[in-house]
């Protein structure tokens, strides 16, 4: 609903965006469509400029890995995609992509400790060459603490969750599992540039790996926000002792869950395949079941066991089930049967 409109820009934005503009009031400046007077020279202005128009100029060189966001994405994104297009002018003028384009990038950034939760300032290496992202507990360390590889990377923001509105959250596989840290910079410019660099080395690692994929085939597997995320009680295999409350992530076919949202590794994984492979997804729990606190019951069917979980409310039940929908409708990649074939001998 682009009720708002930046009459030096000659752009309709919606009243989210509208805010954002009003921050840069030295390039543009913002007016009610329905509420504000308009004198004729404004009104002709929009009409001879426009969205399209905007775009042809302020996005005429936005690259391929460069992420665009969109309505629901957090605030930081999309004010730094506004002053990216408007401010710096990143997309008309390609030397100042350079922090996120060059391949190699390095910067201290606040990371929470794995046991003690406390922020630190580490410094964080990003070598395209090497493949990896590293980070060092101590600025003239020869060794990294940890080399996280591009293949198995992954970046969303996290504000809410991480507790601070530049908050990122990083992971990674190590020995096949999880790995989660979670980064913030005190400027948001910093950080997105830090996200689209990582973008940009999962793109040229993919480019590699998949020399005949067009770039349209490439982006969506960048980086990826999570399908759902929230509380729910589980209990063990034997479904005999008592459900406790867990936080849960279900990213692409990994359902993870965690004691604390922050916590550094998974208390356990569940893989979820296809339905053409055994897995189904049903509202309820078997008759017998007992030692759960909550009402809403869902069992996830997989070909060896199932998995008991319950929601405090219906309409959790009801997100958690739509997701886990989403998954086993989809059919399975060739490389997804490797991932699946490792869940079934983990210790």
């Amino acid at each position: 609903d682009p009720d708002w409109a930046s009459y030096t820009l000659g752009v309709f934005i919606c009243l989210s965006c509208s805010g954002i503009h009003r921050n840069i009031p030295q390039i543009s400046k913002v007016k009610s469509v329905r509420l504000d007077a308009w004198d004729e020279a404004q009104v002709e202005f929009m009409a001879s400029h426009g969205n399209e128009a905007a775009r042809a100029t302020f996005e005429s060189k936005v690259p391929s890995f460069y992420y665009r966001p969109t309505f629901s994405d957090c605030q930081l994104l999309r004010e730094q995609w506004i002053r990216a297009k408007y401010e710096r002018q990143e997309f008309i003028i390609p030397e100042k992509q350079e922090p996120y384009s060059a391949g190699y990038r390095e910067g201290f950034l606040w990371k929470r400790g794995r046991d003690n939760g406390q922020f630190l300032s580490r410094k964080f290496v990003l070598t395209e060459r090497e493949g990896a992202l590293k980070y060092f507990n101590k600025n003239d360390a020869k060794e990294p603490k940890a080399v996280m590889k591009i293949e198995h990377l992954n970046a969303t923001f996290q504000p809410a969750k991480i507790g601070h509105p530049h908050g990122l959250q990083v992971t990674y596989l190590k020995d096949n599992s999880t790995r989660n840290i979670f980064i913030y910079h005190e400027d948001g410019k910093e950080i997105v540039d830090w996200f689209n660099a990582l973008r940009a080395a999962r793109f040229h690692y993919l480019q590699v790996a998949f020399p005949g994929a067009s770039d349209a085939d490439l982006v969506p597997k960048l980086s990826r926000n999570y399908l759902k995320e929230g509380y729910m009680e589980k209990t063990g295999p034997k479904q005999t002792e008592g459900f406790r409350k867990r936080w849960f992530t279900m990213d692409d076919r990994r359902l993870m869950y965690f004691k604390d949202p922050l916590d550094a590794f998974a208390r356990g994984e569940v893989f979820i395949g296809s339905k053409e492979s055994g897995y189904t997804v049903l509202e309820g729990l078997p008759p017998s079941t007992q030692g759960h606190h909550w009402l809403h019951g869902i069992t996830i069917v997989t070909p060896d066991r199932k998995f008991l979980f319950t929601c405090e409310t219906e309409s959790d039940r009801r997100e958690w089930v739509e997701a886990f929908q989403k998954v086993v409708d989809r059919p399975m990649l060739p490389q997804e049967y490797a991932v699946e074939a490792h869940f079934k001998h983990k210790p």
